[in-house]
């Protein structure tokens, strides 16, 4: 029996091969269970009706495979299938799957800029403008595509239908060096004859108001543009092009005002439903357009998802207040905006407001600081109308409702959760059910969090993409979803953001910050984000090319450190965050840890240049290699004599430091088990709270764990007091606080001025439920080599975990019994697999399902 195919071709870490920006896009492909190892591989490729096959390459690859023809021409495409030798011969073909190039060329854009032509006032609210064209196709069309992008955000229609499904396009990026477009298949939305293409347009990241203290507007621009190019081809092969230019006209919309942070006020008795198709040509509101200028250099293809709804949820609860309102409780902290369906006379006014929690019943807008988070619908009286905001999000679990004609029954609203819309690749769970919860506490604070780029909150007047947090947080989030195409655009912007000297911004994009922020000054753990994240995502995904794309930016910070350290090799000057959020620092200074800051950053300085020296291995750059394993040496014994005691204490005698010192391996062979007894020592003494903050929380319970103590860090796990991961989740949470304590045990907010009820950081933790609790961990980039290693305790009888690696399924689920553990393990086809089951002997494992118990396996050597 032959076996199956493998899975369609992928191509690169896209959705879907439409609009790809590279001319060789490389290729990824799974086995069928049951195929065996791949052997060799032949693929083909079908060029408008010209196939050509490579024949039988032996090759075991199947994980971004190189391109195997000519590279693909701007709007070139090509149908790819593969199929696979094994052990049981030669497998079927796999469904064909679709890649097209984008616009490679910049020779290739006509379009230019064009926005509303009216005077606005820049240091003002401006109302958002609409833009459109009409056009005649005489011929019936074979093939059409649409390439968009826009100075501040866009969505399009054409003939009145909506073009595509993501939201806030074209995201953020630095605007000056990168603006993404977008590819849209638009075929079906044309006809012959009479047609009309329509945008609206919103500030979004490039003019409106955005940032600390108040915000700043315009920070990239004050045009408001759309940038669009219609492709046509007409069943005779003819062609036509309907690009914006000064042939377009704009109009002010029924959006009144949109913003990010302070919302949209929408006026139905405005709003014309024909506005994009021939009939609404006829309306004296549209003028000639202004036309700006755009370098088609800098436009550039998306490499990974766009942001998108991904999932609607209806109030568990309304709760009519006594003079009118309505409280709605959606039972679930969510990024996104509400979708009201409802009717009424012409000028009522709904008023939509949003926050994370209640205090005393009401909203808790405080913690939003300036982010306003309230959107306003004035109805037409035309009839019943279902509306959502387009171009502003809120982070919200509580949304209060004034103004509602007549009774608000939950199915008449809906939270719209948006976030990048990522492929879910990972699942824990265990016999705690607060251990669960707290799992998918991270697991919702990521969806709202990773909003085109991995920012620190979605809620108040911030909501930047700060690399201390996604840098601890990488490891969790790569298991979770598959980021690789997010994470890739965004390190991208981090080298772009580099300073000529090597200093990694603390956000990137980079926009004015307060005093503290500015001017840029390098600080460890944020800027690590260069070395350490491109090394996590090679682990993960196995991608090479991602870790040689982003290796200068992680060179040019590890020289700055030392630099900056000089010839004792210790980072022991300037600003530093250091263990930002220690319990223990006041609400008013989250950056005054217990742990020395200048121990954190001599650690970090050791920790990334001990990566970049592996990168550098990977990449055969060997002499790097050489001078940066040297580099790291030489802190790690600078470090051992600054911060390392004789006995093995450290001079801070914290948790951080201990932590730091084992996860990073800082420490001698002689010294680290003082180290992990004094770490559990220490955690013992404050009755397993947690101590730590952004720095030492992602490592302490490895470090526990490596040296001996697995039952200490399972005590920090099922800790329920305050501070601890779980108690949260004993407070209703059901997203990861920014704060230990955001709400305090008797129900009161914390006082600091920042204080979020949605940040991911501190939930990093869920990487060791991932490896030690769930016991899948790569043992060799991509998975290709997986190690299975339970490690059981704090009273739970049993967990799963699973995760979708480029090759497959893996997965395992263990329980106890009277005489250990019985194990289910699932391993890819492609991959090959240890299994280290408490007590036993390794054993090796090959693709399929296996079923092992402990009782009956050779015990591990004594």
């Amino acid at each position: 029996m032959l076996p199956s195919p493998p899975s369609p071709v992928s191509f690169e870490h896209l959705p879907d091969g439409l609009g790809i920006g590279t001319a060789a896009p490389r290729l990824s492909w799974t086995l069928a269970p049951g195929t065996g190892a791949q052997e060799a591989y032949e693929l083909e490729l079908d060029r408008a009706g010209r196939r050509h096959r490579t024949g039988r390459i032996d090759s075991r690859e199947q994980n971004l495979v190189p391109w195997p023809g000519e590279p693909l021409a701007s709007r070139e495409r090509c149908l790819v299938r593969v199929r696979v030798w094994g052990p049981a011969g030669l497998s079927p073909w796999s469904p064909a799957s679709a890649v097209e190039a984008g616009l490679l060329d910049p020779a290739d854009w006509r379009a230019v800029p064009v926005g509303a032509d009216w005077p606005e006032d820049p240091s003002a609210d401006r109302q958002p403008a609409r833009v459109r064209r009409d056009f005649t196709l005489d011929r019936p069309v074979t093939h059409a595509r649409l390439y968009v992008t826009a100075h501040g955000l866009y969505e399009v229609e054409i003939n009145g239908r909506r073009v595509g499904y993501e939201a806030l396009a074209p995201g953020w990026t630095v605007y000056p060096q990168r603006l993404r477009y977008r590819t849209h298949d638009v075929t079906g939305h044309l006809t012959e004859g009479a047609n009309t293409i329509g945008a609206w347009l919103g500030d979004g990241w490039y003019r409106g108001k955005y940032g600390f203290d108040g915000g700043t507007r315009n920070i990239y621009g004050t045009d408001q543009s759309l940038i669009a190019q219609l492709e046509v081809t007409y069943d005779d092969g003819g062609t036509a092009v309907i690009a914006t230019d000064g042939t377009w006209r704009a109009a002010p919309g029924p959006i009144v005002f949109s913003g990010l942070y302070e919302g949209e006020t929408f006026d139905a008795r405005l709003d014309d439903g024909s506005w994009s198709t021939p009939a609404g040509a006829s309306s004296p509101a549209w003028q000639p357009v202004r036309v700006g200028s755009r370098d088609p250099r800098t436009l550039v293809a998306p490499l990974g998802p766009p942001v998108a709804c991904t999932e609607e949820i209806n109030p568990v609860t309304v709760t009519r207040t006594a003079d009118g309102r309505h409280i709605l409780d959606f039972g679930q902290n969510l990024v996104g905006r509400l979708r009201v369906t409802v009717d009424g006379p012409a000028g009522t006014t709904l008023t939509l407001r949003h926050a994370e929690i209640l205090e005393d019943g009401e909203l808790a807008t405080r913690p939003l600081r300036e982010a306003y988070a309230t959107d306003t619908l004035i109805l037409s009286g035309r009839g019943p109308l279902t509306w959502e905001p387009r171009f502003t999000l809120h982070g919200f679990r509580y949304a209060e409702v004034t103004g509602w004609p007549g009774e608000l029954t939950p199915d008449r609203v809906a939270a719209r959760v948006y976030h990048t819309d990522m492929r879910r690749t990972g699942w824990f769970e265990c016999s705690d059910p607060l251990i669960n919860r707290l799992h998918e506490n991270v697991v919702w604070s990521m969806r709202g969090n990773f909003v085109d780029l991995p920012t620190d909150c979605p809620q108040r007047d911030e909501r930047l993409g700060w690399t201390g947090d996604i840098q601890v947080f990488a490891p969790t989030a790569s298991f979770l979803y598959d980021c690789a195409g997010m994470l890739d655009s965004w390190l991208t912007d981090v080298g772009l953001e580099q300073l000529p000297d090597g200093t990694v911004p603390w956000y990137v994009p980079v926009i004015p910050g307060g005093p503290m922020w500015t001017p840029i000054q390098p600080g460890a753990a944020w800027g690590d984000v260069s070395t350490l994240t491109p090394w996590v995502l090679y682990q993960r995904f196995g991608d090479r090319e991602l870790l040689r794309r982003h290796y200068p930016t992680g060179r040019a910070w590890v020289d700055l450190m030392a630099r900056l350290a000089g010839p004792d090799r210790l980072w022991d000057t300037g600003f530093q965050l250091g263990d930002w959020l220690d319990p223990a620092a006041p609400p008013d200074d989250p950056a005054a840890s217990r742990t020395d800051r200048y121990l954190v950053a001599t650690a970090y300085f050791a920790h990334s240049a001990r990566h970049l020296a592996r990168s550098a291995v990977e990449l055969g750059r060997d002499d790097e290699a050489v001078r940066y394993s040297a580099l790291a040496d030489e802190v790690t014994a600078a470090f051992r004599r600054r911060y390392v005691q004789p006995s093995g204490r450290m001079t801070s005698d914290t948790a951080t430091a201990y932590a730091v010192a084992l996860a990073f391996g800082l420490l001698p062979p002689q010294q680290r088990q003082f180290a992990g007894d004094r770490l559990a020592e220490l955690v013992l003494a404050d009755d397993a709270r947690i101590a730590t903050g952004f720095v030492g929380t992602p490592l302490i319970c490895d470090a526990l764990t490596d040296t001996g103590h697995l039952d200490v860090a399972y005590r920090l796990l099922t800790q329920t007091a305050c501070p601890s991961w779980l108690y949260p989740v004993t407070m209703g949470a059901t997203t990861i606080w920014e704060r230990w304590d955001s709400l305090r045990p008797d129900g009161t907010l914390n006082p600091g001025g920042m204080t979020s009820f949605n940040h991911y950081a501190l939930g990093a933790v869920a990487d060791w439920l991932h490896r030690v609790v769930g016991g899948i961990t790569p043992a060799a980039p991509g998975y290709r080599e997986i190690t299975f290693r339970p490690r059981p305790g704090g009273g739970l009888t049993w967990a799963r975990a699973r995760h979708e690696t480029p090759y497959g399924t893996a997965s395992l689920s263990w329980e106890t019994t009277a005489s250990g553990m019985t194990a289910r393990i699932t391993v890819p086809e492609g991959c090959t697999a240890t299994a280290e089951l408490p007590g036993c002997a390794p054993v090796s494992l090959a693709p399929g399902e296996h079923t092992l118990d402990t009782a009956h396996l050779v015990p591990a050597a004594a």
